[in-house]
Protein backbone atom coordinates (compact mmCIF):
# COMPACT_ATOMS: atom_id res chain seq x y z
CA UNK A 1 0.00 0.00 0.00
CA UNK A 2 1.51 3.18 -1.08
CA UNK A 3 1.33 5.82 1.53
CA UNK A 4 3.57 8.64 0.45
CA UNK A 5 5.00 9.95 -3.12
CA UNK A 6 3.54 9.83 -6.24
CA UNK A 7 0.77 8.07 -6.64
CA UNK A 8 0.54 5.25 -9.30
CA UNK A 9 -2.08 2.73 -10.60
CA UNK A 10 -0.61 -0.24 -8.54
CA UNK A 11 -0.37 2.24 -4.95
CA UNK A 12 -4.04 3.20 -5.99
CA UNK A 13 -5.11 -0.56 -6.17
CA UNK A 14 -3.67 -1.03 -2.89
CA UNK A 15 -5.37 1.71 -1.44
CA UNK A 16 -8.57 0.67 -2.63
CA UNK A 17 -8.57 -2.47 -1.50
CA UNK A 18 -7.18 -1.22 1.97
CA UNK A 19 -10.14 1.59 2.29
CA UNK A 20 -12.77 -1.01 0.89
CA UNK A 21 -11.97 -3.31 3.89
CA UNK A 22 -12.19 -0.17 6.24
CA UNK A 23 -15.63 0.80 4.83
CA UNK A 24 -16.62 -2.74 5.58
CA UNK A 25 -15.37 -2.75 9.41
CA UNK A 26 -17.06 0.75 10.07
CA UNK A 27 -19.81 0.54 8.32
CA UNK A 28 -22.28 -1.78 9.98
CA UNK A 29 -24.76 -1.45 12.13
CA UNK A 30 -22.12 -1.13 15.34
CA UNK A 31 -20.61 1.44 14.19
CA UNK A 32 -24.10 3.33 15.43
CA UNK A 33 -23.98 2.92 18.79
CA UNK A 34 -21.03 5.42 19.59
CA UNK A 35 -21.68 7.83 16.34
CA UNK A 36 -24.06 10.97 16.40
CA UNK A 37 -26.03 8.92 13.61
CA UNK A 38 -27.63 6.70 16.67
CA UNK A 39 -30.06 10.08 17.19
CA UNK A 40 -31.70 10.42 14.28
CA UNK A 41 -31.83 6.26 14.64
CA UNK A 42 -34.28 6.54 17.28
CA UNK A 43 -36.62 7.65 15.06
CA UNK A 44 -38.70 5.91 11.94
CA UNK A 45 -40.77 8.90 10.60
CA UNK A 46 -39.54 10.15 7.63
CA UNK A 47 -39.43 13.89 8.79
CA UNK A 48 -38.01 13.03 12.49
CA UNK A 49 -35.28 11.84 11.47
CA UNK A 50 -34.87 14.83 9.05
CA UNK A 51 -34.77 17.07 11.67
CA UNK A 52 -33.00 15.21 14.53
CA UNK A 53 -30.04 14.25 11.97
CA UNK A 54 -30.26 17.92 10.66
CA UNK A 55 -29.55 19.46 14.36
CA UNK A 56 -27.05 16.35 15.26
CA UNK A 57 -25.35 17.04 11.98
CA UNK A 58 -25.43 21.32 13.05
CA UNK A 59 -24.14 20.23 16.31
CA UNK A 60 -21.05 17.59 15.10
CA UNK A 61 -18.15 19.23 16.16
CA UNK A 62 -15.78 18.18 19.67
CA UNK A 63 -16.33 14.89 21.26
CA UNK A 64 -18.86 12.65 19.94
CA UNK A 65 -20.56 11.97 23.24
CA UNK A 66 -21.07 15.76 24.17
CA UNK A 67 -22.73 15.79 20.66
CA UNK A 68 -24.46 12.71 21.15
CA UNK A 69 -25.87 13.96 24.89
CA UNK A 70 -26.78 17.24 23.58
CA UNK A 71 -28.71 16.27 20.80
CA UNK A 72 -30.97 14.08 22.55
CA UNK A 73 -31.54 16.72 25.05
CA UNK A 74 -32.86 18.90 22.39
CA UNK A 75 -35.10 16.12 21.28
CA UNK A 76 -36.52 15.52 24.46
CA UNK A 77 -37.20 19.07 24.86
CA UNK A 78 -39.06 18.88 21.59
CA UNK A 79 -40.96 15.64 23.38
CA UNK A 80 -39.10 13.43 20.95
CA UNK A 81 -41.18 14.54 18.69
CA UNK A 82 -39.53 17.14 16.91
CA UNK A 83 -41.85 17.14 13.36
CA UNK A 84 -44.84 17.74 15.28
CA UNK A 85 -43.44 20.51 17.73
CA UNK A 86 -41.97 22.52 14.89
CA UNK A 87 -45.07 23.11 13.45
CA UNK A 88 -47.40 23.11 16.20
CA UNK A 89 -45.39 24.93 19.07
CA UNK A 90 -46.91 27.11 21.47
CA UNK A 91 -44.71 30.01 23.02
CA UNK A 92 -44.86 28.36 25.76
CA UNK A 93 -43.48 25.52 24.32
CA UNK A 94 -40.54 27.66 23.19
CA UNK A 95 -40.12 29.06 26.14
CA UNK A 96 -38.18 25.41 27.50
CA UNK A 97 -35.60 25.77 24.99
CA UNK A 98 -34.17 29.38 26.10
CA UNK A 99 -31.96 27.35 28.39
CA UNK A 100 -30.09 25.26 25.65
CA UNK A 101 -26.72 25.71 24.25
CA UNK A 102 -24.25 23.59 22.71
CA UNK A 103 -20.82 25.08 22.12
CA UNK A 104 -21.35 28.72 20.17
CA UNK A 105 -25.25 27.48 19.12
CA UNK A 106 -27.39 29.04 21.99
CA UNK A 107 -30.88 29.76 22.05
CA UNK A 108 -31.02 32.54 19.72
CA UNK A 109 -29.60 30.10 17.00
CA UNK A 110 -32.58 27.24 18.08
CA UNK A 111 -35.45 29.86 17.80
CA UNK A 112 -34.77 30.49 14.16
CA UNK A 113 -33.94 27.25 13.39
CA UNK A 114 -37.46 25.88 14.78
CA UNK A 115 -38.99 29.48 12.63
CA UNK A 116 -36.95 27.97 9.30
CA UNK A 117 -38.41 24.96 10.31
CA UNK A 118 -42.18 25.53 10.79
CA UNK A 119 -41.86 27.23 7.64
CA UNK A 120 -40.34 24.52 5.61
CA UNK A 121 -42.83 21.85 6.54
CA UNK A 122 -45.16 23.69 6.34
CA UNK A 123 -44.71 23.91 2.25
CA UNK A 124 -42.99 20.81 1.86
CA UNK A 125 -42.70 17.24 3.10
CA UNK A 126 -39.16 16.75 3.53
CA UNK A 127 -36.43 18.43 4.00
CA UNK A 128 -35.11 17.07 0.51
CA UNK A 129 -36.65 19.60 -1.18
CA UNK A 130 -34.92 22.37 0.66
CA UNK A 131 -32.08 20.97 -1.63
CA UNK A 132 -33.24 20.98 -4.75
CA UNK A 133 -34.82 24.62 -5.11
CA UNK A 134 -32.89 25.72 -7.75
CA UNK A 135 -34.39 22.62 -9.75
CA UNK A 136 -37.73 22.17 -8.02
CA UNK A 137 -39.55 22.89 -11.49
CA UNK A 138 -37.94 20.27 -13.55
CA UNK A 139 -39.89 17.27 -12.76
CA UNK A 140 -39.10 14.80 -9.65
CA UNK A 141 -35.89 14.15 -10.61
CA UNK A 142 -32.95 16.30 -9.57
CA UNK A 143 -31.14 15.83 -13.16
CA UNK A 144 -27.74 17.57 -12.90
CA UNK A 145 -27.93 18.28 -9.34
CA UNK A 146 -24.61 19.63 -8.02
CA UNK A 147 -23.70 20.17 -4.87
CA UNK A 148 -22.05 23.38 -4.81
CA UNK A 149 -24.73 24.92 -6.21
CA UNK A 150 -27.53 22.70 -3.75
CA UNK A 151 -25.50 23.99 -1.17
CA UNK A 152 -24.97 27.56 -2.06
CA UNK A 153 -29.41 27.96 -2.69
CA UNK A 154 -29.96 26.43 0.42
CA UNK A 155 -28.25 28.54 2.71
CA UNK A 156 -29.88 31.83 1.29
CA UNK A 157 -33.13 29.59 1.49
CA UNK A 158 -32.21 28.71 5.04
CA UNK A 159 -31.71 32.82 5.79
CA UNK A 160 -34.59 33.76 3.87
CA UNK A 161 -37.29 34.27 6.02
CA UNK A 162 -39.31 37.63 6.98
CA UNK A 163 -41.34 39.26 9.65
CA UNK A 164 -38.70 38.52 12.51
CA UNK A 165 -39.00 40.40 15.50
CA UNK A 166 -36.34 40.61 17.48
CA UNK A 167 -37.10 39.66 21.20
CA UNK A 168 -35.17 38.24 24.10
CA UNK A 169 -35.95 36.25 27.00
CA UNK A 170 -37.50 37.89 30.44
CA UNK A 171 -37.01 35.44 32.96
CA UNK A 172 -39.66 32.67 32.85
CA UNK A 173 -42.58 35.15 31.43
CA UNK A 174 -42.29 35.76 28.36
CA UNK A 175 -40.57 37.75 25.73
CA UNK A 176 -40.09 41.01 24.38
CA UNK A 177 -38.44 43.09 22.20
CA UNK A 178 -34.88 43.54 22.23
CA UNK A 179 -32.38 45.86 20.43
CA UNK A 180 -30.85 44.67 16.57
CA UNK A 181 -27.53 42.91 18.42
CA UNK A 182 -29.33 40.66 19.98
CA UNK A 183 -32.03 38.89 17.61
CA UNK A 184 -34.58 36.36 18.99
CA UNK A 185 -36.96 34.85 16.42
CA UNK A 186 -40.57 35.68 18.60
CA UNK A 187 -43.76 33.45 17.35
CA UNK A 188 -44.59 35.94 14.81
CA UNK A 189 -41.62 34.69 12.61
CA UNK A 190 -43.30 31.34 12.45
CA UNK A 191 -46.03 32.91 10.20
CA UNK A 192 -45.62 31.30 6.43
CA UNK A 193 -43.30 33.06 4.62
CA UNK A 194 -42.82 33.10 0.89
CA UNK A 195 -41.46 30.09 0.02
CA UNK A 196 -39.08 31.82 -2.66
CA UNK A 197 -35.98 33.86 -2.04
CA UNK A 198 -32.92 36.00 -3.66
CA UNK A 199 -29.97 36.99 -2.55
CA UNK A 200 -29.85 41.06 -2.66
CA UNK A 201 -27.04 42.61 -3.81
CA UNK A 202 -25.99 44.02 -0.31
CA UNK A 203 -25.94 40.20 0.34
CA UNK A 204 -28.98 40.28 2.51
CA UNK A 205 -31.38 37.83 1.35
CA UNK A 206 -34.87 39.13 0.01
CA UNK A 207 -38.07 37.35 0.08
CA UNK A 208 -39.77 37.83 -3.75
CA UNK A 209 -42.42 40.63 -3.57
CA UNK A 210 -41.39 41.50 0.74
CA UNK A 211 -38.79 43.17 2.60
CA UNK A 212 -35.26 42.32 3.75
CA UNK A 213 -35.64 39.59 6.71
CA UNK A 214 -34.16 40.31 9.72
CA UNK A 215 -32.23 37.52 10.31
CA UNK A 216 -29.98 36.64 13.32
CA UNK A 217 -27.11 37.71 12.49
CA UNK A 218 -24.86 35.47 14.68
CA UNK A 219 -27.09 32.42 13.44
CA UNK A 220 -25.52 32.60 10.05
CA UNK A 221 -21.78 31.43 10.89
CA UNK A 222 -23.76 27.87 11.70
CA UNK A 223 -24.94 26.94 8.29
CA UNK A 224 -21.87 26.43 5.84
CA UNK A 225 -22.20 27.60 2.05
CA UNK A 226 -19.48 26.97 -0.62
CA UNK A 227 -20.19 30.34 -1.38
CA UNK A 228 -17.59 30.98 1.66
CA UNK A 229 -15.20 28.59 0.53
CA UNK A 230 -16.04 26.24 3.54
CA UNK A 231 -15.81 22.45 3.13
CA UNK A 232 -19.74 22.24 4.29
CA UNK A 233 -18.51 19.41 6.70
CA UNK A 234 -21.78 19.12 8.68
CA UNK A 235 -24.12 19.91 5.72
CA UNK A 236 -22.24 17.18 3.78
CA UNK A 237 -22.28 14.39 6.87
CA UNK A 238 -25.86 15.31 7.26
CA UNK A 239 -26.50 14.84 3.00
CA UNK A 240 -24.54 11.59 3.40
CA UNK A 241 -27.06 10.06 6.28
CA UNK A 242 -30.19 11.37 3.90
CA UNK A 243 -29.01 10.01 0.82
CA UNK A 244 -26.34 6.97 0.75
CA UNK A 245 -28.29 3.72 0.73
CA UNK A 246 -26.86 0.67 1.23
CA UNK A 247 -27.79 -2.85 2.74
CA UNK A 248 -25.92 -2.04 5.87
CA UNK A 249 -27.96 0.03 7.23
CA UNK A 250 -25.90 2.54 8.93
CA UNK A 251 -27.17 5.95 6.38
CA UNK A 252 -30.54 6.46 6.61
CA UNK A 253 -30.71 6.71 1.81
CA UNK A 254 -33.88 8.06 2.69
CA UNK A 255 -33.94 10.57 0.03
CA UNK A 256 -34.10 9.40 -4.18
CA UNK A 257 -34.14 12.45 -5.88
CA UNK A 258 -30.34 13.38 -5.04
CA UNK A 259 -27.89 10.83 -6.59
CA UNK A 260 -25.08 9.18 -3.98
CA UNK A 261 -22.45 9.87 -6.83
CA UNK A 262 -22.88 13.65 -6.46
CA UNK A 263 -22.68 13.64 -2.83
CA UNK A 264 -19.64 15.34 -1.31
CA UNK A 265 -17.50 13.86 1.41
CA UNK A 266 -17.28 15.36 4.67
CA UNK A 267 -13.97 17.04 5.21
CA UNK A 268 -12.52 17.60 8.54
CA UNK A 269 -9.24 17.53 10.35
CA UNK A 270 -8.91 14.06 10.90
CA UNK A 271 -10.35 13.20 7.19
CA UNK A 272 -7.94 15.50 5.74
CA UNK A 273 -5.21 14.53 7.33
CA UNK A 274 -5.42 10.36 6.50
CA UNK A 275 -6.95 11.78 3.21
CA UNK A 276 -3.24 13.60 3.22
CA UNK A 277 -0.95 10.65 3.68
CA UNK A 278 -2.92 8.32 1.48
CA UNK A 279 -2.22 11.44 -1.45
CA UNK A 280 -5.81 11.42 -1.97
CA UNK A 281 -5.86 15.30 -0.70
CA UNK A 282 -2.66 17.84 -1.84
CA UNK A 283 -4.65 21.10 -0.75
CA UNK A 284 -3.32 22.42 2.47
CA UNK A 285 -6.76 24.41 3.34
CA UNK A 286 -9.43 22.18 4.58
CA UNK A 287 -12.12 24.32 2.40
CA UNK A 288 -14.29 23.77 -0.91
CA UNK A 289 -11.96 23.39 -2.74
CA UNK A 290 -10.07 20.64 -1.12
CA UNK A 291 -13.63 18.29 -0.33
CA UNK A 292 -14.22 18.52 -4.15
CA UNK A 293 -10.54 17.46 -4.78
CA UNK A 294 -10.61 14.59 -2.24
CA UNK A 295 -13.73 13.90 -3.55
CA UNK A 296 -12.33 13.33 -7.27
CA UNK A 297 -10.14 11.17 -6.18
CA UNK A 298 -12.29 9.07 -4.10
CA UNK A 299 -14.11 8.88 -7.46
CA UNK A 300 -11.68 6.70 -8.68
CA UNK A 301 -11.72 3.75 -6.32
CA UNK A 302 -16.37 4.29 -6.39
CA UNK A 303 -17.71 6.43 -8.85
CA UNK A 304 -21.30 5.62 -7.68
CA UNK A 305 -20.61 5.97 -4.10
CA UNK A 306 -17.52 7.96 -3.38
CA UNK A 307 -18.43 8.95 0.23
CA UNK A 308 -18.92 5.76 1.24
CA UNK A 309 -15.32 6.24 1.92
CA UNK A 310 -15.96 8.42 4.57
CA UNK A 311 -16.78 5.60 6.79
CA UNK A 312 -12.94 4.21 6.03
CA UNK A 313 -11.12 8.02 6.15
CA UNK A 314 -12.88 9.20 9.60
CA UNK A 315 -12.24 5.69 11.02
CA UNK A 316 -8.73 5.83 10.52
CA UNK A 317 -7.91 9.32 11.62
CA UNK A 318 -10.72 9.80 14.73
CA UNK A 319 -10.61 6.15 16.16
CA UNK A 320 -7.62 4.72 15.12
CA UNK A 321 -5.50 7.85 15.62
CA UNK A 322 -3.79 7.02 12.30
Amino acid sequence: MKRSGKRDSAGEGDLRVFLDKKVAEYNRPSFITDDPIRVPHQYSRRQDIEIAAFFTAIFSWGNRKTIIRKSEELMGLMDKAPHQFVLQHTDNDLKRLLDFRHRTFNPTDLLYFIAFFKHHYSHYDSLEDAFLRPWEERGPVAEGWEAERALSAFYHYFFSLDGAIAVRPVGKIGLRRQPANDWRPSSELLRDAPPRSQPSPKGSVVAEGGSATLVPPRTRKHIASPEKNSSCKRINMFLRWMVRKDDHGVDFGLWRRIGMDRLICPLDLHVARVAKKFQLLTRPSSDWLAAMELTKNLRTFDAADPVKYDFALFGLGALEKF
